[in-house]
Parts: C-alpha cells; sequence; structure tokens
C-alpha cells in the first residue's frame, strides 16, 4: 500500500476536496452579494434612489406567476392537514380541537413553506433566466463599463420585490389553506362551525401569523440572492442559463427546508404553543 492510500482513494479525496471548496465558495460569493444588495438597497431607500419602477415591475410579474399556483396549492394542503390530523384527533375523541390542529399547522409550517416553494421555484427560476441572459449576452459586462452597477439596477429591485411579494402570498396561502380546512373539518369529519373556530382562536396567537410572515421573509431573500448568484455568474452559452435556472431553484428549495428546520426550532424553544 503506498503512502496515502490508492490512486483511485487519494482521487477521490482531491474531487471531495474540490467540491467542497467549490460549494462553500459559492456559498460566500452568495453571502457577500446577499449582504452588498441588501447594503445597496437600505442606502438607495435612504437617500431616495430606489428603483421603484423597476421594483413594481418585478413584483407584478412574481405576483402573476405565483397567485394561481398558490391557491392551488393551498386549497389541498389545507385539506390534506385538516383530514390528516383531524382523523388522529378524532380517533381520540377530541374533535373540539381539529380546529386549532389544521390551523396551526397551515399558519406555522404550511404557509410559509409553500410560499417559499413556490417562490422558489417561479419566481427563482425566472430571475436566474433572465439574469443569465443578460450575462451571457455581454449586458452585464457592458452595464460595468458603463459605470453602472449592475447590483443596484437589477439585483436590488429584485430583492425589493420579493420582500414585498413573499408576506403577500403567504397571507393569501394562509387564508385559503385555513379555509379549505374549515370546510373539509365541517363536510368530512362533522365538526361544528362554533367548535372548530373556538379552538382555533384558542390555541393560535398573533405571534404565530408574525412567525409565518417573517418565514415567508426570510425564504424570499434567501431566493432572490441564490437566484441572482446564480444568474449572474451563468457562463457557456444557452446551456450555461440553462444549469444556473435548474441549480437554483436546486439551492433555493433544500435552503429553504433548512432553514425552516432550524427557525422552527428555535421558535419552539422561545415561542411554545399557547395553551387555551
Amino acid at each position: 500500500m503506498t503512502k496515502g492510500g490508492s490512486p483511485a482513494l487519494r482521487a477521490l479525496r482531491a474531487n471531495t476536496g474540490e467540491t467542497m471548496g467549490s460549494s462553500l465558495g459559492t456559498l460566500g460569493r452568495a453571502v457577500r452579494s446577499g449582504l452588498e444588495a441588501t447594503r445597496i438597497a437600505v442606502t438607495d431607500a435612504a437617500r431616495g434612489r430606489l428603483q421603484s419602477r423597476e421594483a413594481l415591475r418585478q413584483a407584478w410579474f412574481l405576483v402573476t406567476v405565483t397567485t394561481i399556483p398558490g391557491l392551488l396549492m393551498a386549497v389541498p394542503f389545507g385539506v390534506i392537514v385538516s383530514a390528516q390530523v383531524g382523523n388522529v384527533v378524532h380517533q381520540l375523541g377530541a374533535n373540539s380541537l381539529i380546529g386549532a390542529a389544521g390551523g396551526l399547522g397551515v399558519i406555522k409550517q404550511g404557509a410559509p413553506l409553500a410560499t417559499g416553494i413556490l417562490l422558489g421555484g417561479a419566481g427563482s427560476a425566472a430571475i436566474a433566466a433572465d439574469l443569465g441572459a443578460r450575462t451571457i449576452r455581454d449586458e452585464i459586462d457592458a452595464m460595468r463599463v458603463m459605470g453602472i452597477d449592475p447590483v443596484q439596477r437589477l439585483v436590488v429591485p429584485q430583492l425589493v420585490a420579493m420582500l414585498v411579494v413573499a408576506p403577500l402570498l403567504n397571507i393569501l396561502i394562509l387564508v385559503v389553506g385555513i379555509v379549505a380546512g374549515y370546510i373539509a373539518a365541517i363536510a368530512a369529519l362533522g365538526v361544528t362551525p362554533g367548535s372548530y373556530w373556538e379552538s382555533f382562536g384558542g390555541f393560535a396567537s398573533s405571534a404565530d401569523v408574525w412567525l409565518s410572515l417573517v418565514k415567508s421573509v426570510i425564504f424570499g431573500y434567501i431566493v432572490v440572492v441564490i437566484a441572482c448568484q446564480r444568474g449572474l455568474e451563468a457562463r457557456g452559452g444557452p446551456r450555461g442559463v440553462a444549469d444556473g435556472v435548474n441549480a437554483a431553484v436546486i439551492l433555493s428549495v433544500v435552503t429553504i427546508a433548512v432553514a425552516n428546520t432550524g427557525i422552527t426550532q428555535v421558535a419552539t424553544m422561545f415561542l411554545p404553543t399557547r395553551v387555551a
């Protein structure tokens, strides 16, 4: 056995180290670009130089591509949560708690996760494709040559638009999901309307809604940072744009899932569920 192992083992170690180094480098660039975009957005907003028209245009685009899918996702999600949780609660003989269990499930987990997945799918794909196409056409380099900061001109409006649309989409999914769960509980499980809303109001609180909104904003921020970073680093023509879009969608969804787990654990420690 040669020192350091066989050639195949050494090659595997080298590839693993290279992959980890590349992943850490990508993470570092994404964090740096996110901080830079945030700093520029805050500075421009304070000075009244924010690209508000472009931000509104991007926000409207995000609304058009996520509203209908959000509604279509919220209805079955609310029904599934209410049916699954309701069956367990019904077997335990605690039908009066179905409203609390189903409603809290939609508020704390369903609505923000659905928002993040929609934005990470449709939103990140659109952003990465737009910036990637501009990059391979050398528009980004041309802007730098003309003294125009592409982050200020292109990334910041995307960031502002995402942070505006994310909580609005979250509220839409939250309301529709709760109503769908309510209808399912009344129609399929025989729960009385008064009992449903009484248990829901007894356990849910405004802190739960604020936590859901904060989650959606964080998820939107993650999506726009990853999508912009992958779009601005697109190389190799149309194939590079397609690879950047795929990477943006996958990384957004995976990062949102990991972030949701961490946020949920922290929220559980500091904001326990209120008992009526």
